[in-house]
């Protein structure tokens, strides 16, 4: 008899493939078809799905419970809150576009550029000088940032770099400008592992 309890979810989503942000998208759907309690299992392949994940538990109110790896997949536990527990999703309100950063890049303005894109998406493409920390290891790595300094922060579409400008706001980072709309748009100049 193993002592490992199986867990049980109300339902199961298949994002299996899919890229960010679309587990969380689906996920956001999904979520409001269950009742207040019930969980959801999210099967995701995207390493990046569990940064964004706990971020949007966290942003939301609704409860993450843990992730199961199994191979190639991450089983993603989520419990819905009851209407009385979750937030209001917020976005972080300062954002900066994909033109304004690069008249400050073109201007050598002292700023940080924060890529909190995965490892292998910040290997094959980023902005030049841009500085990886991934998502889910911004909280621990703090300490390699300046809460003085101008920090602009870039994902693929914005939702991952919007967390992170929250986590940061709320840790006494005050110039910090979430860029959009992220990688998936942007023209300037790049550079990669290569």
């Amino acid at each position: 008899m193993s002592s490992q309890a199986t867990i049980k979810a109300d339902k199961t989503l298949d994002c299996k493939g899919l890229a960010c942000p679309m587990p969380i998208v689906k996920t956001k759907k999904a979520m409001e078809e269950l009742q207040p309690g019930q969980v959801i299992e999210v099967q995701a392949t995207d390493k990046g799905s569990l940064a964004d994940m706990q971020g949007w538990a966290k942003n939301t109110g609704h409860q993450y419970l843990g992730t199961i790896e199994e191979g190639e997949v991450l089983k993603h536990y989520l419990r819905k809150s009851s209407p009385n527990e979750v937030k209001e999703e917020s976005t972080f309100p300062y954002t900066i576009s994909h033109e304004e950063l690069q008249a400050k890049i073109d201007a050598n303005e002292q700023l940080t550029i924060l890529d909190v894109r995965e490892p292998a998406e910040y290997a094959f493409n980023r902005i030049p000088g841009a500085k990886s920390i991934p998502l889910g290891e911004l909280e621990e790595r703090l300490k390699e940032l300046n809460p003085n300094d101008e920090i602009h922060v870039v994902c693929r579409t914005g939702s991952r770099s919007g967390m992170a400008c929250q986590l940061l706001a709320e840790k006494g980072f005050s110039k910090v400008k979430n860029v959009l709309p992220g990688m998936s748009g942007w023209t300037g100049k790049t550079e990669n592992n290569q």
